[in-house]
C-alpha cells in the first residue's frame, strides 16, 4: 500500500471518529458548561445548531458560520414559564433578558383562542401559548355580567361552559385555566364537571385554588383537597399555581398532600415564585370581608402598586371601590423557601403586564433570582435542581398532549435550540418593588429557535422568532375516536 493511500485512510478514519466535528453548523456555542437536567450532563461541550435545532453536542471543537465563545458560562435549556400573564412585547422582552424562551398563559387563559394566537403571530420575541379560560366561559354562560363571578350557575349554564371550552380546546388551547378564588360563585359540581371534560380531552387543569388561608372552613388545605379529589375521581391532571401565595403558612402540609397523591398515581403538580408578595386587583373576590383573618395579614401589608403607599383601613376601602393593582406582602419567607427547595415544585413567575413602569418584579426577575440568590448565594437548592425546575419539569407537565414540548427543556441532539447562556457567578435579579422593570444581570445570551434574542446581555432589535405552542390536534382527535 502506498504511503499516500495510507494517509488518506487514516484521515478518513479520523474524520469518522470525530463525527460531528467535521460538519459545519449555522451557530456554534463553543466551550460552555452544558447543563442538561434530563441526562444529568454537566460538562464543557461545544454545541452545534442547525435550522433551529440542536444538531451536535461535542467534546471537540465544531465549525460554524457563527462561532460564539461561551467558556466560563453555563449553557442551559431556555427557561419555560408556565404562568405568565404579561404577554405584551415589552414584558416578553424583559422575560427574555431573564432567560425565558417560552412563556405560557395557563392560569388565566383566553376566552378566544384564535384571536389570542393571531394577535401574537409574527410579533413574538419568545414562544407563547394559552389555555381555554374557565372564567371567560363562565361570563359567557351567565350573560357577561361582572357580578357573575359571585353567581352560582345552573347545570344548563355549566353545559354552555363545557361546550365553549371544548371548542377552544379543539382550536389548540393548552388545557383549561381557572381562577376559582376569583369566581366564588363556581360550585364544586361545576369544577368537577370541567375536570371530567379535561379528562375526556386529555388535557391538564391549571388552577388558582378556591381558598388561600389558615381559617377553617375555607382553608388552603380544603382547597387542595378539592383539586386532588377531582383529579383522582376523573383521571384528569391538575397543576396548582403559586403554592406559596395560595398556601401561606400551610405550605408544608399542602406539599405533603401533593407528594402523597403523586406517589399514589394522581396527576398533580405545583409551582412557586420566589417572592414574599402577591399581586392582583384590589376589587378581587379574594379581598372580600374576612381576608385579614384568612391571610393572617392586615391593611398595612397591602401596597398600592402605582405609588408604593401602604394602605390603611380607610384607603383600602376607598381603593376597593375604584379598583387598581396592589402588592400584597402576605407570604412568609420560610414558606416560599420551603416550596422552592421541595423536589416536586417548579418555578413560574405569575408575572403580570407592566403598566407605566409599575408592576410586580417577578415579571422581570424570577429566574435570575432563583439562580443567583437562592441557588448560588443561599445554597437553598443546587444549580442543576434550579435549572430542572424551570426547564425540564415545565416541559414534562405539557408534553403528553403537546408533543412539541418534548423538544424543549433539555439539551440533546434533535431538541429545539431554545437556550439560555448565563454566568453562574454574576447572574442576579435587579427588579425590585420600587423599580420592577430593571432587567436581570448575568444572562449573556438567549437563543429562541436558533436565533439570538439577547446577545452579549443586550436585546437584539427587530427579531421575532417566537412561535405558537398549541395542543396537538391529531392527539385530541385520537382521544375522541
Amino acid at each position: 500500500m502506498r504511503f499516500g493511500t495510507l494517509i488518506a485512510i487514516v484521515a478518513a478514519l479520523a474524520s469518522m471518529d470525530s463525527g460531528v466535528a467535521a460538519q459545519s453548523y449555522d451557530l456554534v456555542l463553543s466551550g460552555g458548561r452544558v447543563m442538561d437536567p434530563e441526562s444529568g450532563l454537566d460538562a464543557v461541550r461545544h454545541v452545534g445548531i442547525r435550522g433551529g435545532t440542536i444538531a451536535a453536542i461535542s467534546e471537540s471543537p465544531l465549525d460554524g458560520a457563527t462561532v460564539v465563545d461561551v467558556s466560563g458560562l453555563v449553557v442551559a435549556p431556555g427557561f419555560i414559564d408556565l404562568h405568565a400573564h404579561g404577554q405584551d412585547l415589552y414584558t416578553s422582552q424583559l422575560q427574555a433578558r431573564d432567560g425565558v424562551t417560552t412563556a405560557l398563559e395557563l392560569e388565566g387563559g383566553t376566552g378566544d383562542v384564535e384571536e389570542w394566537y393571531a394577535s401574537r403571530a409574527g410579533r413574538a420575541v419568545i414562544h407563547y401559548g394559552a389555555t381555554a379560560s374557565h372564567g371567560a366561559a363562565r361570563r359567557l354562560a351567565l350573560g357577561g355580567r361582572e357580578e357573575a363571578v359571585r353567581q352560582a350557575a345552573d347545570l344548563e349554564q355549566v353545559s354552555v361552559m363545557e361546550n365553549r371550552i371544548r371548542d377552544e380546546l379543539g382550536r389548540g388551547a393548552l388545557g383549561i385555566g381557572y381562577g376559582i378564588q376569583y369566581t366564588p360563585g363556581a360550585r364544586r359540581e361545576e369544577i368537577h364537571r370541567l375536570f371530567e371534560l379535561a379528562a375526556e380531552e386529555g388535557v391538564t387543569n391549571f388552577v388558582h385554588i378556591r381558598y388561600a388561608g389558615m381559617v377553617e372552613p375555607g382553608s388552603s388545605i380544603e382547597a387542595v383537597h378539592e383539586m386532588i379529589a377531582n383529579a383522582a375521581a376523573t383521571g384528569a391532571g391538575v397543576h396548582i399555581v403559586h403554592i406559596g401565595s395560595s398556601g401561606l403558612g400551610q405550605v408544608p402540609t399542602l406539599l405533603a398532600m401533593i407528594e402523597g397523591a403523586q406517589a399514589r398515581g394522581v396527576d398533580v403538580t405545583t409551582e412557586v415564585y420566589p417572592y414574599t408578595a402577591a399581586s392582583t386587583d384590589i376589587r378581587a373576590a379574594i379581598f372580600d370581608p374576612g381576608w385579614r383573618e384568612r391571610f393572617g395579614s392586615d391593611y398595612g401589608d397591602i401596597e398600592w402598586d402605582a405609588t408604593g403607599e401602604r394602605l390603611t383601613e380607610e384607603t383600602f376601602n376607598e381603593r376597593r371601590q375604584t379598583g387598581g393593582r396592589i402588592i400584597a406582602h402576605i407570604i412568609p419567607q420560610e414558606m416560599f423557601e420551603f416550596a422552592l427547595a421541595h423536589p416536586v415544585v417548579m418555578v413560574a413567575s405569575d408575572g403580570v403586564p407592566f403598566v407605566d413602569g409599575n408592576g410586580h418584579p417577578r415579571g422581570a426577575g424570577t429566574f435570575a433570582r432563583v439562580l443567583g440568590r437562592y441557588a448560588r448565594d443561599e445554597g437553598l437548592l443546587t444549580l442543576m435542581d434550579a435549572i430542572r425546575k424551570m426547564t425540564l419539569m415545565p416541559a414534562q407537565r405539557l408534553e403528553a398532549y403537546v408533543p412539541r414540548m418534548a423538544a424543549k427543556g433539555r439539551i440533546r441532539v434533535g431538541a429545539d435550540a431554545d437556550l439560555t447562556i448565563f454566568d453562574p457567578e454574576t447572574v442576579i435579579d435587579n427588579a425590585t418593588f420600587k423599580a420592577p422593570t430593571q432587567p436581570s444581570s448575568g444572562i449573556a445570551h438567549v437563543i429562541v429557535g436558533g436565533t439570538f434574542v439577547v446577545r452579549d446581555a443586550e436585546l437584539v432589535d427587530a427579531v421575532f422568532p417566537g412561535q405558537a405552542i398549541r395542543r396537538d390536534q391529531a392527539y385530541s382527535s385520537c382521544l375522541r375516536s
